[in-house]
C-alpha cells in the first residue's frame, strides 16, 4: 500500500519537551500524520493539559512519560522500559533549559546542568535508540538547536553554548549513521511566543523586535516547528541529513 505523502503511520515517536510551547506543535503535528508519539515531559501537568488538547481520535496514540533529563539514571531506566515495547523509529530532541543572566553570574552547577538537560540528555537518549534503528535501517533523529548560535543575543551563554553543542553532535551523527538508513537534522527556531519569552521585561517591546528583524511579518507558532519536524521525519527527506533548518520567518538567513 502506498504511504500518503508525510504519513508516519506505522512510526513510533520519542519527542522530549513535548508538552512545552514548541513540543505541544510538534507532537500533535506528527499525531495527525499518524504517528504513535511517546511525549516525554519534566511537568507532569503540563503533560495531562497536553493529553486533554489532543483530538479525541488521536489520544489512543499518545504515551505520556514524566521524566527528568537531569537525571541520567532515572532516564536510563524509563527509556529502557520504553524500548521494551518496541522500537523507536524516530527521536525529536527537543527539550531545554533556558536561563538568562550575565556569564560571571552563573555557579559552576548551574553550568553543569543545562549541558546535562539539553545535550547530553540527548545524547543518552540518542545512544539507546541507534540500536533499534540500526537494526530496522531506517531512522530519524531530529535535534532542536537555536537562531542564538548567530550570536545576536545576550545573557545567554551557557544555553547558546548547549546548541553548538547540539548542532556538531547532528553533523557527527549524521556523518556516521548515514550508512545505516538514519538521517540526522536539526530545526533551529526563531523567536516564538512560548513560556521561553517570558524572561523578556518588555513583551511588547520585544515582540515589536521580532517582526521587525523577520522577513514574514507575523509570530510564528508552535505548528511551525511540527511541520518542519514532520517533514525531515518522513520518508520525503530521506536525502537530506546533517542540515540545520531555520524555521524563524526568515530572521537568520545563510
Amino acid at each position: 500500500m502506498t504511504r500518503a505523502p508525510f504519513s508516519m503511520d506505522g512510526r513510533r515517536v520519542l519527542c522530549t519537551g513535548a508538552a512545552g510551547g514548541l513540543g505541544v506543535g510538534i507532537a500533535t503535528a506528527l499525531l495527525q500524520a499518524g504517528a504513535r508519539v511517546v511525549a516525554l515531559d519534566l511537568d507532569a501537568r503540563r503533560l495531562e493539559r497536553l493529553r486533554g488538547a489532543i483530538a479525541p481520535e488521536l489520544a489512543p496514540r499518545l504515551e505520556i512519560v514524566a521524566a527528568d533529563l537531569a537525571d541520567a539514571h532515572a532516564l536510563q531506566g524509563q527509556t529502557e522500559q520504553l524500548l521494551a515495547a518496541g522500537t523507536i523509529d524516530v527521536l525529536v530532541n527537543n527539550a531545554a533549559i533556558y536561563p538568562s543572566r550575565p556569564f560571571e553570574e552563573y555557579s559552576d552547577a548551574e553550568l553543569k546542568r543545562v549541558h546535562r538537560v539539553n545535550v547530553e540528555a540527548a545524547v543518552q537518549l540518542t545512544r539507546a535508540v541507534l540500536p533499534g534503528m540500526r537494526g530496522q535501517q531506517w531512522g530519524r533523529i531530529i535535534n532542536v538547536t537555536s537562531i542564538t548560535l548567530s550570536g545576536g543575543w545576550e545573557d545567554l551563554q551557557p544555553y547558546v553554548q548547549s546548541k553548538g553543542s547540539m548542532l556538531g553532535n547532528t553533523r557527527a551523527f549524521a556523518r556516521e549513521f548515514g550508512k545505516w538508513g538514519i538521517t540526522v537534522n536539526a530545526v533551529a527556531p526563531g523567536a516564538f511566543p512560548t513560556d521561553a519569552e517570558k524572561i523578556h521585561p518588555d513583551p511588547e517591546g520585544y515582540s515589536r523586535m521580532v517582526l521587525e528583524r523577520q522577513s514574514v511579518k507575523r509570530r510564528g507558532h508552535a505548528g511551525d516547528i511540527g511541520s518542519a519536524i514532520l517533514f525531515l521525519a518522513s520518508d520525503e527527506a530521506s536525502f537530506i541529513s546533517g542540515q540545520n533548518l531555520a524555521v524563524d520567518g526568515g530572521w537568520i538567513m545563510h
